[in-house]
């Protein structure tokens, strides 16, 4: 527990990179050497901020005593830590550079069996963009696939509550501490991921969401997974520095190809010309992974459960998308669905896209009655998308 302790507090030094906090241990095994020693020797050993930074630590702890009482006061509020030498530590973050010298998390970690995914996009996502999160995150929800995100806004918050509403696992690294939720407007995924899964973060508890903390953050979440789909981003955005990092750290790259006029799918489709996998479905974005070589140390995912595939309908075939086969509909408001896109559309616009001749109080009348059964959605006065 000694090293726990030490581990911890070294951890919460802010701006000490692992690499650093590495150095230290490595030097002063023992944390009664490291306190004794004197300033000016921190000094030579790192940059002059490190330095400071890791001395004005150094003052407020006078003993491995403190150190104890630190780590016994994060145990009181229900957060734990983890660190790099005790087995519990996740495996996939070993292999990736700079990783952590540990972790706080509530809930539970990630496990190192089965297959795992991190999903992340923009925040201000289409509609588009969040009915491809969504129906993702319920598929890998339904077959027990964990997902990695950040629990963001959009993209990030919209996959994690599929996979959660679908009976599955998630797990959200936080750029900010565990005691902090962030955004606030995702407590009810924060709640259940605590319950079902877990949130993490190398910040100690009490950080603030900084924006300067969030592109360290992203390596983790690419670092826990072992594939990435990027569903929405625009060409300057976190989202492409996580793909980046990814990379770098061997991950496969999947992207969710979008239109050429569509601001939120540049990044994508640019990411799509320099050779990342294409989406295009859940189903053979999931086979694709467990025939990719680098997945064969995992565990063989079980079984699909049957009765829960999502179908093709007649003539969605190469569309991408698969969507779940629709309660039988009149062959007019069955037009009237296929006239429909995932981003909002005028009543006009649609019956330019119907083959029977209706009039606009026929559209309007029939998109109303595809919202009543939850297969359109009206966005505004005059405007429906797809559900």
């Amino acid at each position: 527990m000694e090293e726990t302790y030490y581990m911890q507090w070294l951890q919460s030094i802010h701006h000490l990179s692992g690499k650093s906090a590495r150095k230290v241990l490595e030097l002063y095994p023992d944390p009664g050497e490291l306190l004794r020693d004197a300033r000016e020797h921190w000094e030579q050993m790192f940059s002059a901020g490190q330095g400071k930074i890791l001395w004005e630590r150094i003052q407020e702890t006078r003993s491995l005593q403190d150190m104890q009482e630190q780590y016994e006061k994060l145990m009181e509020k229900g957060i734990r830590f983890v660190h790099e030498r005790q087995k519990e530590y996740p495996a996939r973050l070993k292999m990736i550079p700079d990783a952590p010298l540990g972790l706080y998390y509530k809930g539970k970690l990630p496990g190192a069996e089965g297959l795992t995914v991190a999903m992340i996009g923009a925040r201000d996502c289409s509609e588009y963009g969040s009915y491809v999160a969504r129906e993702l995150g319920k598929y890998l929800g339904q077959r027990g696939i964990t997902v990695i995100s950040g629990m963001a806004r959009g993209i990030d918050g919209i996959s994690q509550g599929a996979v959660l509403e679908a009976g599955g696992e998630s797990y959200a690294v936080l750029g900010c501490g565990v005691d902090i939720c962030y955004p606030s407007s995702n407590r009810n995924i924060y709640d259940i991921l605590v319950e079902r899964g877990g949130v993490l973060s190398t910040y100690p508890p009490g950080t603030k969401p900084l924006g300067s903390n969030f592109p360290p953050r992203n390596r983790i979440v690419s670092g826990l997974a072992d594939a990435l789909v990027v569903v929405e981003a625009r060409l300057k955005s976190g989202t492409l520095s996580t793909v980046d990092m990814a990379l770098e750290q061997g991950r496969e790259v999947y992207v969710v190809p979008g239109r050429v006029t569509d601001r939120l799918s540049d990044g994508c489709n640019r990411l799509l010309r320099q050779g990342a996998g294409v989406f295009l479905d859940p189903e053979s974005f999931v086979e694709e992974l467990e025939e990719s070589c680098f997945l064969k140390r995992i565990s063989p995912i079980k079984e699909r459960e049957k009765g829960i595939s999502m179908e093709r309908s007649p003539g969605e075939e190469g569309r991408g998308m698969n969507r779940e086969k629709l309660p039988e509909l009149s062959a007019e408001l069955l037009e009237l669905w296929q006239a429909l896109e995932y981003e909002p559309r005028s009543v006009a616009d649609i019956r330019e896209h119907v083959k029977n001749t209706l009039s606009l109080q026929q559209c309007s009348t029939g998109l109303m009655q595809l919202v009543l059964l939850g297969h359109a959605r009206q966005v505004f006065s005059g405007y429906f998308s797809k559900v």
